[in-house]
């Protein structure tokens, strides 16, 4: 019977008697599934609504050399020793995979193979650019704009773990409305600076505020 994508997740922290986690061990825990799960792992902390500073740029680098790999045909995923080496906390790794976790019983009934294209190496070759552009943007010093690129990134290890090129479409067109997201963001901190940004986060931030706060 075939595992369970939350199933994966859980087991690719290895063996719980260990106090950090290397980008290795799990490496090691995913190759057999390639990059998809890879993708999905590496991607929770920035990802996810959880405290992650410091993440985003050097796993930007790092899905920016996955997704090159995936543009060269490579079918497993292979790290450079100074990404290998780097250990994320057991503590804040459970975290992150029981939060994802969570998320994924919701839909991962819903993700199941279909639009074969994925598994052409045309598909692959579309989602690693997909990925590199993401990775891209996790990389520019932006506070606080990470998540939709990482949440980008996480579900099209979603969609390929599942050979779903569906849920692969749906990922980039996320990654559009990112792209479009970072352009106005950009705009304004060229002509604005910080200030700019920060009042556009405030707006944000009132507009979903005052809606909550409409009567039912």
């Amino acid at each position: 019977m075939k595992n369970s994508l939350s199933d994966n997740l859980k087991r690719s922290l290895g063996a719980d008697d260990e106090t950090d986690v290397t980008l290795k061990t799990i490496v090691d825990n995913v190759e057999e599934q390639g990059f998809g799960l890879l993708l999905m792992v590496l991607s929770l902390p920035s990802a996810l609504p959880i405290p992650a500073a410091g993440y985003s740029t050097p796993f930007g680098i790092l899905f920016i050399l996955l997704g090159l790999q995936m543009l060269a045909g490579r079918h497993r995923p292979w790290l450079p020793n100074w990404a290998a080496q780097r250990k994320l906390s057991r503590p804040f790794a459970e975290k992150a995979i029981g939060t994802a976790t969570r998320w994924l019983v919701r839909i991962e009934k819903l993700v199941h193979p279909r639009f074969k294209w994925i598994s052409s190496p045309f598909g692959s070759r579309f989602m690693s650019f997909v990925v590199v552009v993401m990775a891209a943007l996790m990389t520019l010093p932006i506070p606080t704009t990470n998540t939709i690129p990482a949440a980008v990134i996480f579900l099209i290890g979603v969609g390929l773990s599942e050979k779903d090129g569906l849920f692969c479409l749906g990922a980039c067109v996320l990654g559009v409305i990112a792209i479009g997201i970072y352009t106005v963001v950009i705009y304004i901190l060229v002509t604005q600076g910080m200030e700019g940004v920060e009042a556009l986060k405030d707006w944000v931030k009132g507009f979903f505020s005052s809606d909550a706060d409409q009567p039912a």
